[in-house]
């Protein structure tokens, strides 16, 4: 069950804290941000568990499973007229009479995002932007769901000035569902989120399993965020002459595959990655990451990458640390969060990282690199240095950000700072 429902299911049944004893669950420490919550619903008779003592909170369950919990809540007085709603055939397959009930939502929900961001950069100038994000989700059957996303853009202040773009593009459109024990989702959307690749594609992600999960994505790329003029290379043109010509780190239509597995284990979460790029790079990439708590609202990070490629000269490992205090929640007025990453970069260890999507922080030039007519790399061999951010909610679904960026090429003597901050509304 996701934290909303269960806080929510747990204040409509009203149950104080005083109204139960001891833990039932073993794996629900006292301390878990779902401990006061799933305690109240276990006195109120609402949730069982397992017969091994367990909850059960990362299992997946099933509509009718939901049904029963959201039927005894109901049982017991609870304000639940949205769940009941939602759940309002399973109800009545298990003889639950829910009088004068009516879907209350269409079968497609629309959701949104609103982003104004302002990035001023050493190298790579400035840009004030808004981007405005409308994410459809419709439900095709009980089993799979198709979503949507809409974005324009447009560009208020900084180098691109009142440039303003009107387009709006449709750069999310896929479906999602199983087949038999597997997760499929298929279509046009973003398919890593790494300190490898942040990335949009045209293509197929395969998982398996809850705690323990194996995936493997293929997709070609499909993106206009890529950062421009890594790689030049003397290419002929049409009409048989030669010319320099700028590449990203991935073109549109590139192709990547991604296998792994992820794991999570209370408060640790594991991963292992392989990537493999079918353009220009020729390149395969290793990323073991791994992290978890070290005290209270204190997270820890760490990543090591190799890079095998046949193009690439210099160094093939490299490393990122980082360290993340608390966080804003987009729901919690006044929560908030700071966080810092160090990183050590050489450039057959990444495509496109987060780092460089969206205008988080330009890098310097000399991590890009160029090729002469030989085909003989002659600059550039990535980059290394940190960022450290802050973010904090002003008032429910406006959360405020500001994050500072100093990178530097790791051969070269060409480094960048920038700053980059944000005001996102959700609705």
């Amino acid at each position: 069950m996701k934290k909303s429902l269960v806080l929510a299911m747990a204040m409509a049944l009203g149950v104080t804290a005083s109204a139960y004893a001891a833990n039932p669950f073993s794996d629900v420490p006292a301390g878990h941000w779902a401990y006061d919550a799933v305690n109240k619903l276990a006195a109120a008779g609402v949730v069982d568990g397992y017969p091994d003592g367990t909850y059960g909170g990362d299992k997946l369950m099933t509509r009718y499973e939901m049904a029963q919990i959201v039927a005894k809540a109901m049982a017991k007085g609870a304000n639940v007229d949205k769940l009941a709603a939602e759940f309002a055939d399973e109800l009545d397959s298990l003889g639950v009479r829910v009088a004068n009930l009516e879907k209350k939502t269409d079968n497609v929900k629309i959701t949104g995002q609103i982003r104004a961001s302002y990035l001023d950069a050493d190298k790579g100038g400035s840009e004030g932007r808004l981007r405005t994000r409308l994410f459809l989700n419709g439900q095709v059957n009980e089993d799979w769901s198709y979503t949507g996303r809409l974005e324009n853009s447009q560009y208020y202040a900084g180098d691109k000035g009142a440039e303003g773009d009107d387009d709006v593009s449709l750069n999310w459109a896929y479906v999602s569902g199983p087949i038999g024990g597997v997760k499929v989702d298929a279509g046009r959307m973003d398919f890593v989120k790494s300190d490898v690749i942040d990335n949009r594609g045209d293509g197929v992600k395969l998982s398996y399993g809850d705690n323990i999960k194996v995936f493997g994505w293929a997709f070609k790329a499909s993106s206009d965020d890529y950062v421009n003029g890594v790689y030049e290379s003397w290419d002929q043109q049409k009409d048989g002459s030669y010319a320099w010509t700028e590449h990203d780190m991935l073109d549109d239509g590139d192709r990547v595959y991604v296998a792994g597995v992820e794991a999570n284990w209370e408060l640790i979460d594991a991963a292992l990655r392989y990537y493999n790029t079918d353009n220009w790079r020729d390149n395969d990439i290793w990323e073991a990451t791994i992290s978890g708590e070290i005290s209270k609202d204190l997270t820890l990070k760490g990543s090591y990458f190799y890079g095998d490629s046949d193009v690439i000269d210099g160094d093939d490992s490299g490393y990122l640390v980082g360290l993340s205090y608390r966080g804003a929640k987009a729901s919690k007025v006044g929560s908030w969060g700071v966080y810092a990453n160090y990183s050590d970069r050489p450039l057959a260890t990444y495509l496109n990282p987060t780092i460089f999507s969206g205008g988080y922080a330009a890098y310097p030039a000399d991590a890009n690199w160029t090729v002469d007519k030989a085909g003989n790399v002659t600059s550039g061999d990535g980059y290394e240095g940190f960022d450290v951010g802050a973010n904090v909610t002003l008032a429910k679904n406006i959360v405020a950000g500001v994050k500072y960026a100093d990178f530097e090429s790791r051969e070269g003597d060409t480094d960048n700072q920038a700053i980059w901050s944000e005001v996102v509304l959700t609705f």
